[in-house]
C-alpha cells in the first residue's frame, strides 16, 4: 500500500543468496497461498518459477478453511509451505487431527513474530529433520526476507523468537537512538543493509529520506540503511533475537510493557497452542491487558490457572487482566493476526477479572 520500488535484480539476488540453504530444484512443489499484495507471494511465485518448479494456486476461500487447505497440501505433495505462524497455529491444530501423510520439505515462517513453544506439538509428532521449519524475519523494503534460522526441537525451550543470521548479502546492524551499535545482549532499533534495499517509496521523497537513512559505517556515496522499526538483540553465538516492534510497546499506569513477552509467556503454557495480548481502554482508568487464547487440541483452559502462570514469570503489572479462550484466533487476507476483530472483553462477568479490593 505504502509502493515500494522492488527491482527483478532485488528478486533474483534473493533466491540467489539463499540457495545454498534451500537448494530449491525443478522437483519442489510451492502453494500461492497469500494475497498478491503480501510480499511473501514474491518469495512463492519467484522460489517455485525461477528454479522450474511447481506452483499450486489457492483458492482463496480454501485458504480461510484450515481443514480444506490442509487436504489440499497433502494431496498436491506440496514440498515448500510459506506461511505466517498464525495461520500455521490453524494448520497444526487440523495436522493433530487429521494426521495424512505429508511430503513437505520445508516449513518458511515470516510476516509476524514466531513464538518457538507453539512449534513444540508440531516437533514432537514429526520430529525436526524430514520437515525443515525455518524462520524467516523479512521487511518489504529490503525484499522479502532478511534472516535465516533453521529450528530444531531444542529451540522450543527458548523464550522469544530466535530470527538467526542475515542473509549473505545482507548487513543488520542493532543500534541505539544515538546512531550507535549495541553491544551483545543489548537490545537495539534494527537497520539492515546490503543488495536487498528498495529504491524507495513511490512519489513520498520524505518518507524515504526518514527510512532509508546514509550508512554510517561505509563511506560509498550510494551505501544506504534502512531502519526497520524493529527492536532486536545480537545473541553470544551471533543470532539475532527479534523483540517486536517499537510501536509496539504500551504504557500502562507508567510502565513500558512489551506485549510480546506476555503472548511468550501465555504460549509457555503446555495446554495453549496460540496467544496474543492487547492493550485496551481509551482512558487511563479503563486501561487493561486482555490476552486471546487457543487451546491445545484435547487440552482443557482453565484461565484462572493461565493467569497464575503468567504470574510467575512476569512481574504483577504484566498479568492480563481477564484471558479470553477463543477456538481460532482471526485472521486478516495476509494470514496475519487482526486485532481488530478480537472481541471485546465483559468485564461485568469475565470470570477470571481483577477482584474489587476496597481502599
Amino acid at each position: 500500500p505504502i509502493g515500494e520500488l522492488i527491482e527483478h535484480r532485488q528478486v533474483t539476488r534473493l533466491m540467489a543468496a539463499t540457495e545454498l540453504w534451500f537448494g530449491f530444484d525443478e522437483t519442489a512443489k510451492w502453494t500461492v497461498f497469500h494475497s498478491h499484495a503480501f510480499d511473501f507471494t514474491v518469495w512463492e511465485l519467484w522460489g517455485s518459477l525461477l528454479y522450474g518448479g511447481r506452483l499450486v494456486v489457492v483458492p482463496y476461500f480454501v485458504s480461510r478453511s484450515s481443514a480444506e487447505f490442509y487436504e489440499l497440501v497433502a494431496r498436491e505433495g506440496v514440498t515448500v509451505l510459506n506461511q505466517t505462524p498464525s495461520a500455521f497455529a490453524e494448520f497444526m491444530r487440523v495436522d493433530a487431527i487429521e494426521a495424512e501423510a505429508l511430503k513437505l520439505r520445508y516449513v518458511i515462517f515470516g510476516g509476524e513474530a514466531l513464538d518457538l513453544p507453539t512449534l513444540r506439538p508440531w516437533f514432537e509428532r514429526h520430529g525436526d529433520t524430514e520437515t525443515v521449519l525455518v524462520n524467516m524475519y523479512g521487511i518489504t523494503e529490503t525484499t522479502v526476507h532478511v534472516t535465516y534460522r533453521a529450528l530444531t526441537h531444542a529451540d522450543c525451550n527458548a523464550p522469544g523468537s530466535n530470527i538467526g543470521i542475515p542473509i549473505p548479502d545482507l548487513q543488520v546492524y542493532v543500534l541505539n537512538e544515538m546512531g550507535e551499535p549495541q553491544p551483545v545482549g543489548v537490545p537495539g532499533e534494527m537497520y539492515v543493509g546490503g543488495a536487498g534495499l528498495a529504491r524507495g517509496y513511490l512519489n513520498r521523497p520524505e518518507l524515504t529520506a526518514e527510512r532509508f537513512v546514509q550508512h554510517p559505517f561505509d563511506d560509498s556515496p550510494d551505501a544506504r540503511l534502512y531502519r526497520t522499526g524493529d527492536l532486536a538483540r545480537y545473541l553470544e553465538n551471533g543470532d539475532l533475537e527479534y523483540l517486536g516492534r517499537i510501536d509496539d510497546q504500551v504504557k500502562l499506569r507508567g510502565f513500558r510493557i512489551e506485549l510480546g513477552e506476555i503472548e511468550s509467556a501465555l504460549a509457555s503454557h503446555s495446554h495453549v497452542a496460540q496467544a496474543t495480548v492487547i492493550l485496551t481502554g481509551d482512558t487511563a482508568e479503563e486501561r487493561k491487558l486482555v490476552g486471546y487464547v487457543v487451546a491445545q487440541p484435547g487440552s482443557v483452559i482453565d484461565t484462572s490457572v493461565l493467569r497464575e502462570h503468567v504470574k510467575g514469570m512476569l512481574p504483577e503489572y504484566m498479568v492480563p487482566a481477564a484471558v479470553i479462550e477463543m477456538d481460532a484466533i482471526p485472521l486478516t487476507p495476509n494470514g496475519k493476526l487482526d486485532r481488530k476483530a478480537l472481541p471485546a472483553p465483559e468485564w461485568t462477568r469475565a470470570a477470571d477479572a481483577e477482584p474489587s479490593v476496597a481502599p
